[in-house]
């Protein structure tokens, strides 16, 4: 064999890395997805207790409901249920192997102390037929092991991601940072769809407007693109917002928020 080509051939396939992804929800589905993309990583197996789940994808990647007959890999990634990160870490038969999971409030140390434990932590909302692009998604990364460090920034440079180095502590806060940025922003724009449907109003009209307030705050920081009637200390449109909403469930929480923006400017409450 001509030796440049098989100096080529060493460097690629020592760079390769290994996964065994472990689960089949939609953080799981994403992350073979990816990796099956990637020209660096191979998927050498996918362990799912129920493998319905996965079936879609037998054509594409050894599926397996046995933990027994797990193969080897650099990197087993546990894509399960918070709750049950610890547990099922504890019941895997591998010993000495970097394995990591994917959760933003499970610990390093929850996982269990015979493996090289790590974090993988994709800091973004996955939704099962929602198309997802890895170059804009920030993974959070955290091991005991300086190599394995090295083996995950790799791993999500293969895929498209810039990886940040974060602490237990740290993933916790942004974590909790991302509950209130994504999960109750959607539940406001459900509470603004709702409000729309009740007058027979285009919930599409407003739109433009949820993509201006996430745009503003690329360039602003949410203190200074605050706007609104709480922000100004408008009592006579907030009278009028919370008449229109005394029969409804939402009305506390226009009162919570209204009262936490005019706290954070320093207004007096009504």
């Amino acid at each position: 064999m001509n030796r440049l080509l098989y100096n080529a051939l060493l460097t690629y396939f020592s760079t390769m890395i290994s996964v065994v992804i472990l689960g089949g929800g939609n953080v799981a589905v994403h992350l073979f997805k990816a990796f099956n993309k990637a020209e660096n990583v191979v998927v050498n197996q996918w362990f799912n207790r129920d493998l319905k789940a996965i079936d879609f994808y037998k054509n594409m990647v050894e599926v397996t409901d046995d933990l027994s007959s797990l193969k080897d890999a650099d990197v087993y990634l546990i894509a399960i249920s918070d709750d049950a990160v610890a547990k099922f870490s504890s019941k895997l038969p591998v010993e000495n192997k970097l394995v990591v999971h994917t959760s933003g409030s499970v610990g390093l140390a929850d996982l269990d102390k015979k493996h090289h434990r790590g974090v993988f932590y994709p800091l973004q909302t996955f939704s099962k037929d929602t198309e997802i692009n890895f170059a804009k998604i920030p993974i959070c990364i955290e091991t005991t092991d300086k190599n394995d460090l090295k083996t995950l920034q790799h791993l999500a440079e293969a895929i498209g991601s810039k990886s940040y180095r974060v602490n237990s502590e740290q993933r916790s806060s942004l974590h909790l940072a991302a509950v209130f940025v994504n999960n109750f922003t959607n539940q406001l724009y459900r509470i603004a769809h709702e409000i729309t449907e009740s007058t027979g109003t285009e919930f599409d009209i407003l739109k433009p407007l949820i993509l201006e307030t996430a745009n503003k705050v690329q360039n602003l920081s949410p203190y200074m693109a605050q706007t609104g009637p709480a922000k100004r200390n408008d009592k006579k449109t907030i009278k009028k917002h919370l008449k229109k909403l005394e029969n409804s469930p939402h009305k506390d929480i226009y009162k919570l928020l209204t009262d936490s923006i005019q706290q954070t400017h320093g207004r007096k409450k009504l």
